[in-house]
């Protein structure tokens, strides 16, 4: 089987579409970084912004629908030839999906020009092609272990179409806003519940500290099953007692998952360390997410998604874009001191958001402030790791 690093060697075109996570990565990171600040300007009375179907919804559906299908699939497109022994998806055909995702940004600001069908059928588009193209090589390759994947890339697509369909209904598309959420949050579950064992024991491994054994086992089995049988208590019965109950239980359990990683022996490497904090922001965020159904006088819904979006996605996709980025690009797989401002910036601002009706300043005031800061660690990361995503990998 041919690694992925050798089939980078063997690749003769532009460096920034040799790997699906140099384009999406970067362009995942603008988005993210731009989106919240055009937002709190434009709220604020900054500057004049009125997208189509309007601020909020473009916001939302920006954040997960352009941001997060981005950098899930520059981490998917660059695990698959490990996954499957194929050759990576790059070149004209990376090129071509790279413009897909880009086209759908374009379509989503230009909607009352092209209308609302077009519009649909641009921006869908990308998620559609994506999950195709992941179905063929999981088939071909034979990897049956990731066929949920291929499953949850579909779902999320699918989210996409509810969200325009709401739109064509004279809905604002929170239901498909809600549907990606979910599947967001399913997919970290699944994925970070991978990659953090499995690199905090090689990190430990090499640093002489003695491996843990935390095999895949009846907990986490639960844990996930909790967790979408939540996701999908809160779609369909969001305001059930019933639904709070089960979310809260599921961030429980994510919480017993997470201590069975050791995640307090890794701090000496920030590197291994984020992705804990990330899946710690999981469970906080179901767990607020079930008391906002239960007592919402008491957490609003709006701090309960800023925990999964601002706290757990945000944290968790900077944590592998920074890690996909260095192992990569040849560089060293540690945090130097810009990679950690850019894991404080993250935190600082999904706190804040989180917080911010209970700080002692004008509610807008605090999104505001809490908007910059967490944009600011994507901006340090565009400007920091932008040069390594767009040359070629060291030592080639």
């Amino acid at each position: 089987m041919t690694s992925s690093s050798e089939q980078m060697r063997h690749y003769k075109g532009p460096a920034f579409f040799s790997f699906g996570f140099r384009p999406f990565f970067l362009g995942g990171a603008i988005i993210a970084a731009i989106t919240p600040l055009i937002t709190v300007a434009a709220l604020s009375g900054v500057i004049t912004f009125n997208p189509p179907n309007g601020l909020i919804a473009w916001h939302g559906r920006e954040m997960v629908y352009g941001y997060l299908a981005a950098v899930i699939a520059g981490f998917i497109l660059t695990a698959v030839p490990n996954w499957t022994g194929r050759l990576p998806i790059n070149g004209l055909r990376l090129a071509a999906l790279a413009g897909l995702w880009l086209a759908g940004r374009a379509a989503i600001l230009s909607a009352d020009l092209i209308g609302a069908p077009l519009t649909m059928v641009v921006d869908c588009g990308f998620l559609i092609v994506l999950d195709l193209l992941l179905w063929r090589e999981v088939i071909t390759g034979k990897n049956w272990r990731n066929i949920p994947i291929c499953v949850l890339i579909g779902l999320l697509g699918l989210g996409n179409v509810l969200w325009h369909a709401g739109l064509a209904q004279g809905g604002a598309g929170t239901f498909g806003l809600h549907w990606g959420l979910g599947v967001v949050a399913v997919l970290l579950a699944l994925i970070g519940g991978r990659v953090t064992p499995s690199f905090t024991r090689n990190w430990l491994a090499k640093t002489s500290g003695a491996p843990f054994e935390a095999p895949f086992a009846a907990i986490d089995k639960v844990a996930l099953a909790v967790l979408v049988a939540g996701v999908l208590a809160w779609l369909f019965a969001p305001g059930s007692p019933s639904s709070g109950v089960i979310l809260i239980a599921a961030g429980a359990l994510h919480y017993i998952r997470l201590l069975r990683w050791r995640g307090w022996r890794t701090f000496a490497e920030p590197l291994v360390l984020v992705l804990h904090l990330g899946y710690f922001w999981l469970a906080t965020a179901l767990v607020l997410l079930g008391l906002s159904v239960l007592a919402p006088a008491l957490v609003a819904q709006s701090a309960a998604l800023h925990a999964l979006t601002a706290g757990a996605a945000g944290v968790m996709t900077l944590a592998v874009m920074t890690r996909a980025t260095r192992g990569h690009t040849g560089l060293a797989l540690n945090a130097d001191r810009l990679t950690i401002a850019i894991y404080a910036l993250v935190n600082i601002g999904a706190g804040l958001r989180v917080a911010a009706p209970l700080l002692p300043v004008s509610y807008n005031t605090a999104i505001g402030f809490a908007g910059l800061v967490w944009s600011s660690a994507f901006v340090l990361f565009a400007l920091v790791y932008g040069r390594y995503l767009l040359r070629p990998r060291r030592g080639r």
